[in-house]
């Protein structure tokens, strides 16, 4: 897992570093970072270096000065270097380096013409310095653009953009991974990420959150909850309830049901309306209906003994296209009292009500759905003050819910009340279709049924249960984002798309 910061903070941690201002050592590292990968830009879409045209845009702060030495080690390779000054002054010592290898400078108004011969434009503008009402100029989409530590406008913070940030294909950023990169616009607008040590690491602190990558999957199982298939007969390997599915939307259960099966559940026991149950039965064979009579025992079982034996139901899934209905609440707060381990999704959450004590519950809300828990809540914020800041208000949800919130998006948030943050980036933006988020929900059942979760608890230390709970989450988001890479090679991807490549993800991550 990669540590990430607030850029808030990794400026602090410069702070030491910067207070001898004739000591350049620190920019000129950050600037050779930041010409290696302009280097390896123009060999990839060029094939040469000599001859080469590469324009900065220069501000005239220290983002601008890292812009300027880098300029000047490349011309020193023979490549023809512009410099595109924003502002009336820039870093003068910079500009000397610039000169003395050879480049030239520009004003602003002389960008149009540069940009029709441009090989590489690099933005080394304003970082997260751009004041509001300063707009940056319109870059042709053709041309591939180098981001100097954030692109322009890029809150370093939270992820939140100017309207007119400049996209880049590859960032190159400067002492630790920054919040602002991974999640929110500024995750979308940075493309491909390089971090540049610059020796912050003893007093930048604890990270803010930490970036999941594929090869953590056995990590976040085995280390945290002891997870594995290795051995277990269908019991052990989990047994999960489902309340899902409506007369408007049959699909979902189906979808949820299918899913948690492809990822190697023991046994599906499903609660769905009659008119759901025979797509069901149909298309997942494999599941065993469960009446209103026998639950009421399962759960008055689970309370005398604990989720224990073949007749337990170790966790829940529920949401997935479910109708609010009373017989539907009933049963949801059956389940609730009960406190079952359940991954709550979709039109569940609209049932439920904030401060109800649990430390055993995943929601799942996509953003629209995380504004409507927030006021329930009483918190009163707009889906784009969310967009803005998305570990914020998932934390606050989480808090306000006191349980473990995984918000759905491009970067999938997962946080638990005490604010530890986990973050899945989804492999293709073709995750975002109809019936996605029934997948996961199907996902994380499988996950948290097979979990050894205590039956009681209150008898174990909440943060520690809560951060085992973000990281089975987190582990969930993650498969499902490898499933979507694979499904996306043969063009868009369905949630029955995912369906199929499951069990494939499963076994490429080591599940």
């Amino acid at each position: 897992m990669i540590p990430v910061y607030a850029g808030s903070r990794v400026r602090d941690a410069e702070i030491p570093l910067l207070r001898d201002s004739s000591d350049l050592s620190l920019m000129r590292r950050a600037a050779d970072a930041l010409a290696h990968q302009a280097v390896l830009m123009l060999k990839e879409h060029t094939g040469r270096l000599y001859g080469s045209r590469v324009v900065a845009l220069v501000g005239p702060g220290n983002n601008g000065g890292d812009g300027l030495f880098a300029l000047s080690a490349m011309a020193r390779r023979g490549v023809a270097v512009t410099a595109v000054l924003l502002a009336s002054h820039a870093h003068q010592e910079g500009l000397a380096a610039l000169v003395r290898a050879g480049g030239r400078t520009a004003a602003a108004k002389a960008l149009d013409g540069l940009l029709e011969e441009c090989d590489l434009l690099i933005d080394a503008a304003y970082g997260t310095g751009l004041r509001p009402g300063v707009r940056l100029p319109a870059i042709p989409r053709h041309i591939p653009v180098l981001a100097c530590d954030v692109p322009s406008g890029v809150d370093a913070d939270t992820g939140a953009a100017a309207d007119s940030v400049i996209p880049a294909e590859r960032t190159v950023t400067f002492g630790a991974l920054k919040t602002g990169l991974v999640v929110g616009a500024g995750h979308l607008v940075s493309g491909r990420i390089r971090v540049t040590d610059l020796g912050l690491n003893p007093t930048l602190g604890e990270p803010e959150a930490w970036v999941v990558q594929g090869d953590d999957l056995g990590l976040l199982l085995d280390r945290d909850l002891g997870w594995s298939a290795a051995g277990r007969h269908k019991y052990q390997r989990g047994v999960l309830g489902l309340l899902a599915g409506s007369a408007r939307y049959p699909g979902a259960a189906v979808l949820s049901a299918r899913a948690a099966v492809a990822t190697g559940l023991g046994l599906l026991r499903t609660i769905v309306p009659e008119n759901v149950a025979a797509a069901l039965t149909s298309q997942v064979p494999e599941a065993v209906p469960l009446g209103t009579d026998e639950l009421t025992a399962l759960l008055a079982h689970n309370r005398r003994n604990g989720r224990e034996g073949a007749t337990r139901i170790g966790a829940w899934a529920i949401g997935p296209g479910l109708e609010d209905t009373p017989e539907t609440r009933r049963h949801l707060q059956q389940i609730l009292a009960a406190n079952n381990p359940c991954v709550i999704d979709a039109s569940a959450l609209a049932m439920l009500e904030p401060g109800e004590h649990s430390q055993l519950r995943i929601l799942t809300p996509h953003a629209g759905e995380l504004n409507a828990l927030l006021a329930k809540a009483g918190v009163r914020v707009s889906p784009r003050d969310i967009a803005a800041d998305p570990i914020r208000w998932a934390r606050w949800a989480a808090v306000a819910y006191d349980c473990v919130v995984l918000l759905k998006g491009s970067a999938t948030i997962c946080t638990a009340p005490d604010g530890y943050a986990l973050i899945v980036h989804a492999s293709t933006p073709d995750l975002a279709t109809a019936g996605s988020g029934d997948v996961l929900t199907g996902i994380l059942g499988t996950l948290l049924a097979a979990a050894n979760f205590p039956a009681t608890p209150a008898t174990v230390d909440a943060t520690a249960l809560t951060h085992r709970l973000t990281d089975l989450a987190a582990a969930g988001a993650l498969i499902h984002a490898h499933a979507g890479a694979l499904a996306a090679r043969e063009g868009t991807v369905s949630a029955v798309d995912l369906l199929v490549e499951l069990p494939r993800a499963a076994r490429d991550l080591g599940l």
